[in-house]
């Protein structure tokens, strides 16, 4: 009781001293005790404020990457109080720390911390918001310079991983401010549900993760921080779903080009500088989007034709072939490669055709189009990857028929297969029974309706719909082909097929 009644007198007399002693003179005191604190102490102290000087205008990057530092760390484990919050655009919950509350760290083997301050300013509703690091004297000379290194590298990380993407299409204005609209992108492509072969897409996910880490590989070898990918194959082949799972991948922006929207040369440079890093520009069907492959024949009749017109003296001179007032081949080499293109880093551009044949051969070459994916039919993985999607399956007795298919070339597209599953995704052994008729339809060649009704009692009504619309949906289910099997040929392996089928569903008792 005595100790208490002491410090209770303690407590008066600090009170009678703070109203009756000046401002300055308390202020001055309290200087004082903070030095003492600080000789004594075994930490140093660093304040980040959320402004830099003190007009409260110029945001502090330091102080908001701490902040998003400390998100990423998930801070709940070290902190008892945390404000929770969630932006309307995005599914992600954004950890703060509350007022004065303390979270640890460890950098190096050693321990730090750090303290979220608010403070409301006097005669005002303004709030004055602060992080203090606290990391040990001894080491600071050490540890501060490359633990903020560490901490805005991985902030900045976070931040990227967790915005939301944007899909852009250019808008015809592109020599204006902002040639470009956009619009959230949550395409839910990704590479575990991409139906591709097991190998390519390993390798596709080991060059997208090397591309995106190179930033000072590229700065050495002195090359622009951006790659080129090819993407070739014929309709539903899956090159819209590939560059969707890229996106996600690499948490990118993508830019849809459409060069039929370009007027010419210059407001195709303007879109691209309008671009920001880390995002993936896409020209799709780059054979059809302009007549591209005929600039260099037209450029020899152009020189030609120049020629004709200095042996006959012709007086105007005027050549009609000029390039002005549209997109050339030149101007589109320049957009993906010249001095315009490193105007940006880590930036991927991405063609797509249905015919490689088509492309002007300056425009695939290595340097501008890296990499050249071959996107086709199905293989087996990519088979059992769509059927795990839409069925929700990893196995069937019919898989080794399926196999046998596609090495017998019957291979289908992605699309293809999709489409069959989708209709049929309440019964699997209908839906795989359907892939394999059509398969089967497709090594044939032939009009083989009349079979196929006696194929499967069960998968009957599907496989005679799917049979109407054939010649539709894939174009040369029902056309012969000269030259091929003989229709004997054709009969017998149609009978070896689904002689096959029936002994393997009998034996594993479908």
């Amino acid at each position: 009781m005595e100790i208490l009644s002491q410090m209770w007198s303690l407590l008066g007399l600090l009170t009678v001293l703070q109203n009756i002693l000046p401002t300055q003179l308390l202020s001055l005191l309290h200087s004082f005790y903070e030095s003492l604190q600080d000789l004594f102490s075994p930490y140093s102290y660093f304040e980040i404020p959320e402004f830099n000087g003190y007009c409260g205008v110029d945001v502090n990057d330091l102080y908001r990457h701490v902040n998003l530092y400390l998100n990423s760390v998930n801070p709940s484990a070290t902190c008892r109080r945390l404000t929770l919050s969630r932006s309307k655009s995005s599914n992600r919950i954004s950890f703060t720390v509350a007022p004065n509350q303390t979270v640890g760290d460890t950098f190096k083997k050693h321990h730090l911390s750090w303290t979220h301050h608010i403070e409301t300013v006097q005669d005002s509703l303004e709030e004055k918001r602060s992080f203090t690091l606290k990391l040990p004297k001894r080491h600071r000379l050490t540890l501060l310079s490359p633990y903020l290194h560490h901490v805005t590298a991985k902030a900045e990380e976070f931040e990227r991983i967790s915005r939301e993407r944007r899909l852009f299409t250019n808008n015809g204005h592109g020599s204006y401010e902002s040639g470009w609209s956009s619009i959230p992108f949550r395409h839910p492509s990704t590479f575990e549900t991409l139906a591709l072969e097991l190998d390519l897409k390993q390798q596709l996910m080991d060059d997208l993760k090397a591309f995106s880490e190179g930033k000072e590989f590229y700065h050495k070898i002195g090359r622009a921080w951006k790659r080129g990918y090819l993407l070739h194959g014929p309709p539903g082949s899956g090159k819209s779903s590939l560059i969707a799972a890229m996106a996600n991948f690499l948490h990118y922006d993508v830019y849809d080009l459409e060069l039929s929207k370009v007027t010419d040369n210059s407001e195709l440079r303007a879109l691209l500088i309008q671009t920001t890093n880390r995002s993936i520009i896409v020209i799709e069907d780059i054979d059809c989007s302009i007549d591209l492959t005929g600039d260099r024949l037209m450029k020899i009749n152009r020189r030609s034709s120049k020629c004709t017109n200095k042996k006959n003296r012709n007086p105007t001179g005027v050549d009609n072939g000029e390039d002005n007032g549209r997109v050339t081949l030149s101007g589109l080499l320049n957009f993906t490669d010249g001095l315009w293109s490193c105007c940006g880093e880590e930036r991927i551009i991405i063609f797509t055709t249905n015919h490689r044949d088509n492309v002007d051969p300056a425009l695939v070459r290595c340097g501008r189009m890296d990499v050249h994916v071959s996107l086709g039919t199905c293989g087996m993985h990519a088979f059992k990857a769509l059927v795990k999607n839409y069925l929700g399956i990893d196995s069937h007795a019919l898989f080794d028929v399926v196999e046998s298919c596609i090495r017998t070339g019957g291979g289908l597209t992605p699309a293809q297969i999709g489409e069959i599953l989708l209709r049929n995704r309440k019964d699997a052994d209908v839906a795989v029974k359907s892939v394999v008729s059509a398969m089967q339809a497709k090594i044939l060649g032939a009009d083989v309706e009349g079979m196929e009704k006696e194929y499967d009692d069960v998968a009957k009504e599907e496989s005679m719909e799917f049979q109407d619309n054939w010649e539709e949906r894939f174009g040369e289910g029902k056309k012969r082909k000269e030259g091929c099997y003989s229709w004997e040929r054709k009969v017998k392996l149609f009978v070896r097929l689904k002689s096959l089928t029936k002994s393997d569903s009998g034996r594993r008792g479908v």
